[in-house]
């Protein structure tokens, strides 16, 4: 979903608890980071994607730009949850001219929304496997109001939104650019974000399996604030360990244990699900990002559950870094991804 047109593009990551943002340049040395901040949100002003308090954010935006002096205007950002919709279908070749209108017919029968209140977008992935006649579409619809919320809190915040992106596809943009990756392998992404979770399957660059479901780092804080009886404030901060833990018959980590039981489980049901279908072989490999990631106890789990190896995601190491940027990076890496892969678009590419 394109707004405008200029090459350079500032990555904008706006989460449910922190707002992200990166400015890259290719130099000579390669692809560099120029910029990067982030800015904490308070809970509660963004909720299940959507935005309830415009102000507070436009105004988180805006110092973030004032506070790592980006003077860069036009800005790439993403969204998720349910009101986006990923599917990739099968749909008869047709002419170029017909496309548009062929895909948007065939796209009523996987949206939950009336057509009319949709932004659809596609790519074309090639050939299907079961027909010659057929080929295999990448089909995005994203609600046209929450694009009219995401296009007027940027523009509050005295920006101009250029590509309104989805999340998982910046995850796996910066993921494709590392270093050392076997692209030959099936990879599971996982994002781990405050209010929900992303799964995206990969072979070769192309996605097999994507979803998001409704987990994420707050169950955690309602978990530690109800079984403490204290505040969701002072829950986050012993989460973060910023205070200490207060005397309790149960420790820290038997709270974590109990929401990420339940976490683990839903992500075993999609892998389940993906390795159980005609063709799809074993997962490899996962990449774990976002604000879980933090929780060693995930890792751990999930890899005892599926017996594969699990690793979290490094989305600077395929950059050059300013020596200006390069101190507290590697605090900030789980959190990063989306931003430096919105900062990675440019205008008019897929």
């Amino acid at each position: 979903m394109i707004f405008g047109k200029k090459d350079h593009l500032v990555g904008l990551d706006i989460g449910a608890a922190f707002v992200k943002v990166a400015e890259l340049k290719t130099t000579k040395k390669g692809r560099t980071l120029h910029k990067f901040g982030i800015a904490k949100v308070s809970e509660g002003m963004i909720e299940e994607g959507r935005i309830t308090d415009m102000e507070g954010v436009a105004e988180i935006i805006r110092s973030l730009f004032k506070l790592h002096k980006i003077k860069e205007k036009n800005v790439a950002l993403s969204t998720g949850g349910h009101s986006v919709v990923i599917k990739t279908i099968s749909t008869s070749k047709v002419a170029d001219e017909e496309m548009h209108k062929n895909i948007r017919a065939e796209a009523e029968q996987y949206i939950p929304y009336d057509i009319d209140d949709v932004n659809i977008d596609y790519q074309i992935l090639g050939d299907s496997e079961y027909s010659a006649e057929q080929m295999n579409v990448l089909l995005v619809a994203v609600r046209q109001d929450l694009v009219d919320e995401y296009v007027e809190l940027i523009n509050m915040a005295g920006l101009k939104p250029v590509i309104i992106d989805v999340d998982t596809f910046a995850l796996q943009n910066v993921y494709e650019t590392l270093p050392d990756v076997n692209h030959e392998q099936i990879t599971l992404l996982l994002d781990v974000g405050a209010s929900k979770t992303s799964v995206n399957i990969l072979q070769n660059k192309n996605s097999m399996l994507m979803r998001d479901m409704a987990n994420g780092c707050y169950q955690l804080v309602s978990v530690v604030s109800e079984q403490l009886e204290i505040d969701r404030e002072k829950a986050l901060q012993i989460i973060m360990g910023e205070v200490d833990y207060p005397e309790s018959g149960q420790t820290l980590d038997d709270l974590y244990d109990m929401v990420v039981d339940n976490w683990c489980a839903d992500i075993c049901d999609v892998v389940h699900t993906f390795e159980s279908s005609s063709g799809n072989d074993r997962i490899e490999t996962i990449v774990v990002s976002g604000g879980g990631g933090f929780i060693n106890l995930l890792v751990d789990k999930l890899t005892r559950a599926l017996n594969v190896a699990v690793s979290k995601i490094n989305p600077f190491a395929g950059l050059v870094s300013d020596s200006k940027e390069s101190g507290e990076l590697e605090a900030y890496q789980l959190l990063a991804p989306i931003a430096l892969g919105l900062a990675m678009r440019r205008v008019d590419d897929k």
